[in-house]
Order: structure tokens, then sequence, then C-alpha cells
């Protein structure tokens, strides 16, 4: 069956005239079936932790658009309240967490094996999902890296510059990186968990990854990534993995060699005929529409899906967003980019 799914091609290097497409946050707000599951689930947090009904929200974009992939609806911060941290969600405001600085918090975490009962409705909506998808369509399971999960630890809250996260980095690098290495070794556990319910390909979130520079970027993004990788292939052989080192911009260009993943998710700050000089040479290129056009649609919308179509043409590809589709885009949108990009 693997070789009959579109986007296990592109992860394998085939370069194919239509590219598999997905949307990053394609089961959310935007969509009124969605809304209507998350209000029956009656917070986020219970939905995530609803097996059935999580299951169901996965489904629900891939009922509407059969896109090529669903992935598994979750959320990055359920692996940090595993580990024993406090997470709960402001209405309008996002996800609050009890926060990490010093060397006592850290110590109050539970360790790397110690997830698995807190997870267990994570494993099981992949199971559903296993079962229930098309049999063309790829499930994608995934986790924050561990600098992006580090810094709303620290910092108890999502924040513009990761200032919190820097500082501890500065101010206290033993209790800094004794977090990362728990996030890195736990993230292995946990996505090697998704792989065992059934999920076929891994993507790692480091959307706050373009804030750390220089070495930094080396050691926080670079070495987590490449080790979760390579510890993931050692267990699962053939397993494609796709690293999203969101706002890398330059440091893009050898990720995906220096990590070992099977393609690179680009946002939409980089140019998508750069990436497909620079980037796209090492293999699969994931992206990177801007997520503002699904708002706004028009001719634009098909002008830009078409354009990032040919650039990425002579190269493996997977069509996507640069992050996360809005919840004020318009569902109606999705269906003209497909069109576009479908033919």
């Amino acid at each position: 069956m693997a070789e009959t799914k579109k986007l296990l091609k592109s992860l394998a290097g085939e370069t194919q005239d239509v590219p598999p497409v997905w949307l990053m946050r394609q089961a959310g707000r935007y969509l009124p079936e969605y809304r209507a599951t998350r209000a029956e689930a009656g917070d986020f947090l219970s939905l995530c932790y609803n097996s059935e009904l999580a299951a169901e929200v996965t489904l629900q974009p891939i009922r509407r658009y059969a896109f090529d992939a669903a992935i598994l609806f979750a959320d990055i911060l359920l692996l940090p309240q595993a580990l024993g941290a406090d997470l709960w969600f402001e209405t309008g405001e996002g996800p609050r967490m009890s926060t990490i600085t010093g060397p006592d918090g850290l110590k109050a975490l539970k360790g790397k094996d110690d997830i698995h009962d807190h997870m267990a409705p994570v494993y099981e909506t992949v199971r559903i999902l296993s079962r229930e998808l098309p049999s063309e369509t790829t499930l994608i399971g995934f986790a924050g890296a561990p600098w992006t999960v580090a810094t709303y630890m620290i910092a108890g809250r999502g924040t513009k510059d990761q200032g919190p996260a820097h500082a501890l980095k500065a101010e206290d690098r033993a209790t800094f990186e004794a977090l990362i290495e728990l996030l890195t070794d736990a993230t292995i556990e946990y996505l090697s968990k998704q792989v065992e319910a059934g999920a076929e390909v891994i993507k790692i979130f480091d959307s706050w990854g373009g804030s750390l520079k220089g070495a930094d970027f080396d050691k926080y993004a670079l070495e987590p990534a490449k080790k979760i990788i390579a510890e993931l292939k050692a267990r699962h052989p053939g397993l494609p993995c796709i690293a999203f080192p969101r706002e890398a911009g330059e440091r893009y260009i050898g990720f995906a060699k220096a990590t070992g993943a099977d393609c690179v998710a680009l946002d939409n700050s980089v140019d998508a005929a750069w990436a497909a000089e620079n980037v796209q040479c090492d293999g699969c290129v994931q992206g990177n529409m801007a997520p503002s056009l699904m708002v706004t649609g028009g001719q634009e919308l098909i002008d830009e899906t078409k354009r990032i179509k040919e650039a990425f043409s002579k190269g493996p590809h997977i069509f996507n967003l640069g992050h996360g589709i809005t919840p004020d885009a318009d569902p109606e949108n999705v269906t003209i980019m497909l069109e576009a990009l479908r033919g």
C-alpha cells in the first residue's frame, strides 16, 4: 500500500506532476464541523484526550477535501503535561503552564518513561485513525521540538521573542540543557509509541526554532532533531521524518542532511524559488504558501498556488502552508487552492 500513497512517494524522493497536499492545522476552527465537535467535547484539552472525538476532527478535513495526509489531532504541550507540568488554556489567550525557572522545577518533573499512561488516549486516537482513514491517506504523527516546548515550559505561555527561555539559557545553562535533554528523550519515546500505534510519518515542529542563532541553533535546534530522528529510524527502519525549523532562513540550507530528515518544511518567509535552489537540492521540501491567502482568496490565491507548484516542480515536494491555517480562513478557499493545484 505504501507505494500507492502520494505523500510517501514524495518523502521517498519521487518527483510528481501533482504534489501531495495537506495543511498544517487542517483540523481546526475554520471548519464548522470542528467547532461543533469541540463544543461536544467541552474544551480543547478534553477534545485532545477524547480518542473518538480527536479521531473525528482528524477525519473531518479528509472527508471534506481528500487531503493526501491526515495529521493526528493533539497539541505539542501534552508532552510537558505528561511529564508533570500543569497545563490549562485561557479562553481567547491560549495555553498557560507552570514554569521551570531553576533546578527545583526540573527535579519535580517525571522521567521519559513515565509519560505513557497519560498519553494513552493519544495513542488510541492513532490506532483509530489507522483503521478509519482511507487507504490512500498517509497518517502523520507529531511532536513539538525540544526547544519550542521548552520555551513554553520556561515562560509558562507563548511569548513573542522567547525571552524567558533565552534568559534561562544564559543564566542557568545546566538547568536549561537538562530540560532540553529530558524533552529530547521523552519526545523519542512519545513519537515511537505513535509509530507503534500506526503513524506512518512523523513531523517535528520547531515553531520557534528561528529565534536560535549561530551555535545555539546547532546545539538546541539541529542536534536534538538529529538525535530524535536517528533513534526513531533505528527503532523503526524506513520511517520518514519531516523537520520544521520555522523561520530558520539561511539555516534551512543543509538542515535535512545534518539531521537525517527526509523532508524539510518551509515557512512562508522564504521564497519558493530560492528554496528550490538551495534546500530542495537535498531532497523533499514541504510548503510554503502564506496562510493569509486562505483568508483573502481570489486570483492571488490561485496564482500563488500555481507559482509554488511550478517553483518546486523539478524535485520532490509536499504542498502545504508556511504555518497553520488560521481560524478566520474561508473553507471555500481551500477548495479553490486544491482545484488550482490538482487541475
